[in-house]
């Protein structure tokens, strides 16, 4: 059954076809979700936009900016999946406020941090906020798709991934001016979010209670030939987070080492990256639910190879067109894969949450931090050569099924 309004619950969209939407979506529940997504990510990318300034500061390494992102990554890693699979039981929409507060305190914590273990504990914190605001957040977005899944997915992350290209400008044109204490400024958008939060949750807790008693939605394949796929699928994420990771984290440093920009001009180059990623995921979410997610999926992994196999070999214009076009086809493929892997397992959206904004994310951290090692060691130049090819391990998605896609 759905209310009036239109939006049925977690299983009952899941059972709903993809070609077309069984109800009304929602698109003040989305626009809000992806609002207070684009608030979360700014936050975060502006840990990764201000590791030259902190770099500088505190006299880090590689090695030292890795753990960073390591520390955050790995801490939303931990949780998310559990958290995930908690609120599948037991759904805690009035949560989504909570996640948003931990980023409130994390960010203050990065603009007053006296010393490096500070740093890394306002990371970590930064980390919890993602983790409790992802499976949640996901559970909603898909809630109000009106079963426009890859439309909701994709307008859900596109706030991310928007918030994430914000960062590095907000960065160069406010908090390297300003110094470091002007990232403080950042946590009132945070307070917003979790307001708007607080309202978005309600609405998620009325459709809850309206829709206590859930059915069970049946696997679409033999438990065996799901669980090889989510592994299949997870691992294309982790390979495609690595490459992702290691942009986020030294593609600045690798445009000022090579070309010889300043910050700022650094930072613009990562934006182009990121407004990359934002364009990709949303094309990539409005074109699987015409095509189907998997033909996505193989578009990501065919597309992207020529452009990073090129971008260590090129000029300086050149690497900003081939990052905008690495972003673009690289983060058209997560919203397909998301929106995949819950059709895999109907009714478990924030396990699938937790398990691909947070697990294979926190491997990625893994990789940033070893591959700041590596650019200790060999130079940051040897990073791009190594990440280059990676995107040829995506053609293990031969092995999904095909699920009538």
């Amino acid at each position: 059954m759905s209310q009036q309004t239109g939006i049925g619950t977690d299983n009952e969209l899941a059972a709903a076809p993809r070609t077309g939407a069984a109800t009304a979506t929602a698109w003040p529940v989305l626009l809000s979700i992806s609002l207070c997504h684009m608030i979360n990510d700014v936050m975060q990318s502006m840990l990764a936009a201000i590791y030259p300034l902190l770099r500088t500061e505190f006299t880090l390494s590689y090695a030292q900016i890795g753990v960073m992102t390591f520390a955050f990554q790995v801490t939303a890693s931990l949780l998310q999946p559990m958290i995930g699979a908690a609120t599948d039981r037991h759904p805690q929409p009035r949560s989504l406020p909570l996640g948003m507060s931990s980023t409130f305190c994390g960010v203050l914590l990065l603009a007053f941090a006296p010393n490096y273990a500070m740093l890394l504990t306002g990371a970590m914190l930064i980390g919890i906020g993602s983790a409790v605001f992802h499976p949640e957040s996901s559970r909603v977005a898909r809630l109000a798709s009106g079963g426009r899944f890859g439309t909701a997915q994709s307008l859900f992350q596109l706030g991310g991934n928007f918030g994430q290209s914000l960062g590095p400008l907000l960065a160069a044109f406010i908090v390297v001016p300003l110094g470091r204490p002007a990232v403080a400024w950042f946590a009132v958008a945070a307070a917003l979010g979790a307001g708007l939060l607080w309202r978005v949750g309600g609405w998620a807790e009325g459709r809850r209670r309206a829709h206590a008693a859930r059915p069970d939605t049946a696997w679409p394949l033999p438990r065996g030939a799901v669980l090889w796929a989510i592994a299949v699928l997870a691992l294309l994420t982790f390979t495609k987070n690595i490459y992702a990771a290691a942009m986020t984290s030294y593609f600045t440093f690798f445009t000022i080492e090579k070309f010889g920009l300043g910050p700022q001009g650094a930072q613009i180059m990562l934006f182009l990256f990121l407004a990359g990623m934002a364009g990709g995921v949303m094309l990539g979410g409005l074109v699987g639910d015409r095509i189907g997610p998997l033909r996505v999926i193989w578009f990501s992994i065919l597309g992207v190879l020529p452009f990073t196999l090129a971008l260590p070999h090129v000029g300086l214009i050149p690497t900003g067109v081939l990052s905008v076009m690495i972003g673009l086809v690289l983060a058209s493929a997560f919203p397909a894969i998301v929106v995949f892997a819950q059709e895999l397992v109907p009714g478990r959206t924030g396990t699938i949450a937790g398990l691909f904004f947070g697990f294979s994310f926190g491997m990625g951290g893994i990789a940033a931090a070893a591959l700041g090692v590596l650019a200790d060691a060999k130079g940051i130049e040897a990073v791009f050569l190594l990440c280059s090819g990676l995107p040829v391990l995506g053609l293990l998605a031969i092995f999904l099924p095909r699920m009538g896609h």
